[in-house]
């Protein structure tokens, strides 16, 4: 396990117009690179921005920055459309690799749920691509539970990949 760096001096705020570019370019190697994120195709920092934009005082869209350097973001969005599943959210955290272990993903779930809870929402929902353990780590050390574990839920570089359901109640 990595040791975690305690110099950074990390600041978690709302997402800024600066920021969706650094946003972008994060997601797209998630997306380019991984099956942790089942996109298949580069994103732009304004389709990121035009997807949040209309939701945006409902659900939150927080990053971490260390001075000017971006560190990663988290983000609240649409479980399902239903009216009654109103209460939950579908929550993620995507985090720079030079910065992973290093608390960051931790910091940004904290504030995430915490931005959640002030919203009213009842509990949060995080989808996680398998195998991940450091993201099942993450999830499970800022208080969720896996409820739901699919296989073969998506395919992506030629494989089937599993997908597990966190959930923490608010």
């Amino acid at each position: 396990m990595r040791e975690a760096r305690t110099s950074m001096a990390v600041e978690i705020r709302t997402v800024e117009d600066s920021d969706w570019p650094a946003i972008a370019d994060l997601t797209n190697h998630y997306i380019e690179h991984t099956a942790i994120h089942f996109g298949y195709d580069p994103v732009t920092p304004n389709e990121l921005r035009e997807l949040w934009w209309p939701k945006r005082d409902l659900y939150p869209f927080l990053v971490a920055a260390d001075g000017t350097r971006f560190l990663g973001y988290a983000k609240a969005g649409v479980w399902r459309e239903r009216a009654a599943y109103k209460w939950t959210a579908e929550v993620g955290v995507y985090v720079a690799r030079d910065t992973q272990g290093a608390g960051v993903g931790t910091r940004l779930y904290q504030a995430l749920i915490d931005a959640c809870r002030e919203r009213g929402f009842h509990s949060l929902v995080g989808g996680i691509t398998l195998p991940n353990e450091p993201s099942v780590r993450l999830h499970e050390r800022v208080g969720f539970v896996k409820v739901a574990h699919f296989a073969h839920a998506g395919y992506k570089f030629g494989a089937w990949h599993d997908v597990g359901f966190w959930q923490v109640k608010l």
